[in-house]
């Protein structure tokens, strides 16, 4: 069969007969779509931002942005369902020097492409004004880019679709977004803001696997529960690969062991697990910085408390 002498029906035909085969799973390319359900008479709607951007490099104290995409959508914040698309934004942005060659082998942008070219500050203040959140993937890298490019996104609440979405209780074993969209049945070419801004899209849509919620649902409910993060202060030298083991961060600048959390639940059960395996029930304090949706995935601090672990 040669299958360049087939009609697109045929073709389909084909790929969804495969697709019920229980020794096949079928792959579609990504078609972003800016109509996903019908809004109801006098449903209440409001406006996300989905958000990605491309760099010079990892640091966003020492690289640039010069890529910034971003889709504006509607949706219902209490069934967390998306709507439809509002706006595209996508433009690029000369860092002033050569790009260097290794994140160019990554997202394919050239010192010619951006040559000359500056991202209009105030279109990206038009697709955000209305926005009651920010969703990117990985929101702790973007975040801190784009706070330092436009201060206007520190006036908003952000969410991360791999921080917080917990995908290894959804049964799900890897957060990256070519994975996630392939158990949707979808593919596509990343690492370019625009395209992942309509994988990540297309992903708010999808329903979680074990919960069963809309995964834009699960990242709305996380703005309304709390979170911190936890500085083991003063935990001796010899508990730190018990820490790292546990999910820890060294913040080489404190000298301290820091984990975040969500909900107190898991505060509680964390302070409980570091008097008895760290402290070992001795006198000792920690350190808890709440972290609303403001501040969450930025470089930015929140309030901090200091907690005494009683015995």
């Amino acid at each position: 069969m040669n299958l360049s002498e087939l009609s697109p029906k045929d073709i389909a035909d084909l790929a969804e007969a495969l697709s019920v085969h229980p020794d096949y799973r079928v792959l579609r390319r990504l078609i972003p779509r800016h109509n996903f359900a019908p809004s109801a008479p006098g449903q209440v709607l409001q406006t996300g931002v989905v958000l990605d951007t491309e760099t010079t490099g990892l640091s966003s104290q020492d690289d640039q942005v010069i890529e910034l995409g971003m889709i504006a959508f509607e949706f219902d914040p209490v069934l967390g369902t998306v709507h439809g698309v509002r706006e595209v934004f996508d433009e690029l942005e000369d860092p002033g020097r050569p790009i260097p060659p290794e994140t160019t082998q990554v997202h394919h942008i050239t010192d010619a492409m951006v040559q000359g070219k500056r991202i209009n500050d105030a279109a990206v203040e038009k697709v955000i004004a209305d926005a009651s959140v920010i969703i990117a993937h990985n929101a702790s890298f973007d975040r801190p880019f784009v706070e330092k490019r436009w201060p206007v996104f520190k006036d908003k609440q952000w969410v991360c679709s791999i921080k917080d979405i917990d995908w290894k209780s959804e049964g799900v074993g890897s957060a990256k977004l070519e994975y996630l969209l392939q158990t949707q049945g979808i593919f596509y070419e990343a690492h370019r803001a625009e395209t992942d801004c309509w994988a990540l899209l297309e992903l708010l849509n999808a329903v979680l696997p074990q919960s069963q919620q809309p995964a834009l649902l699960r990242l709305l409910e996380s703005l309304n529960q709390p979170q911190v993060r936890l500085y083991a202060t003063g935990s001796p030298f010899d508990s730190k690969d018990l820490l790292k083991a546990r999910g820890y961060r060294w913040a080489p600048e404190i000298k301290c062991w820091h984990r975040q959390l969500g909900g107190d639940k898991a505060l509680q059960e964390e302070l409980s697990w570091l008097k008895n395996r760290v402290y070992h029930g001795k006198h000792a304090s920690v350190d808890i910085e709440t972290l609303g949706g403001l501040v969450r995935h930025s470089d930015r601090q929140g309030q901090k408390t200091t907690q005494p672990l009683v015995s």
